[in-house]
């Protein structure tokens, strides 16, 4: 187990939404985690939940209240609102460099949050860094064929309709440096509630004047040395239609 508390500062937040998880959210791990890193907090955000999802996150922070905290919204608003709401309000109650998200089933494994903040900190032009799944030798990156080949075609009219070379916009774990643009592409509903992580680069290059140079030049894409499918994934393959044509709604949005 990591055992060096002092290598991420306290002004890192991690916003994890939850939506009907009390079955599935690992919270000893989650616990694990805050014990051994110090410079870590979380903040849970229970997405409108029809279980006791809510109980279970009151249960989780119990001895981490300095760190860990948890915002119960009514009624359920999806994935794209419980982040944007979450990160406004870290943003807004603490003093962070760094503010992002994770998904609660945790298929990017929590260890992976100091190799994003390693990012920011060596490379003080990068605004983002995006969790990205490659499948390469000697990395675990487990997705189910069908999943895999969808998200494929996804990711390439992803790319297409962003006007960048990015991989993988749809990866549940991201990180931002605490700016001025965070808090402007942030500061609006998303469009879309399948695609958010999509709009939010759209946003990012909408605020520097779609510029690719300068893009290229925020965004860093980690390749993760772990990631695996969930089973109880709310994510269907019938998904996929929407999803694209939530890619058109922001392509016609942002880019004319």
């Amino acid at each position: 187990m990591y055992k060096n508390p002092s290598a991420i500062p306290a002004r890192v937040c991690i916003v994890i939404p939850c939506y009907n998880e009390a079955s599935r959210l690992k919270a000893q791990l989650f616990r694990d985690y805050l014990a051994a890193h110090a410079g870590i907090r979380f903040l849970f955000v229970d997405d409108g939940s029809a279980d006791s999802t809510a109980q279970v996150l009151k249960e989780l922070c119990i001895g981490y209240e300095d760190r860990a905290e948890f915002l119960v919204l009514k009624p359920n608003g999806g994935k794209a609102e419980a982040v944007r709401r979450g990160i406004l309000l870290a943003v807004r109650t603490h003093d962070l460099d760094a503010v992002g998200y994770w998904d609660a089933d945790l298929a990017t494994p929590l260890a992976a949050i100091s190799g994003f903040h390693d990012v920011l900190s060596r490379y003080p032009n990068k605004e983002m860094v995006f969790g990205s799944r490659v499948k390469l030798l000697g990395r675990a990156v487990k997705r189910r064929a069908l999943r895999h080949y969808l998200g494929r075609v996804f990711a390439t009219a992803a790319s297409v309709t962003l006007r960048l070379p990015i991989y993988d916009t749809q990866c549940g774990a991201k990180l931002f440096r605490v700016n001025p643009h965070l808090q402007k592409v942030f500061s609006e509903p998303f469009l879309s509630k399948w695609v958010f992580d999509v709009e939010i680069v759209a946003r990012y290059s909408e605020l520097n004047g779609h510029s690719a140079d300068k893009m290229e030049s925020c965004v860093y894409e980690y390749a993760l040395k772990e990631w695996s499918d969930v089973a109880g994934s709310k994510v269907r393959p019938r998904d996929f239609f929407t999803a694209m044509l939530d890619l058109l709604r922001i392509k016609l949005h942002y880019f004319g």
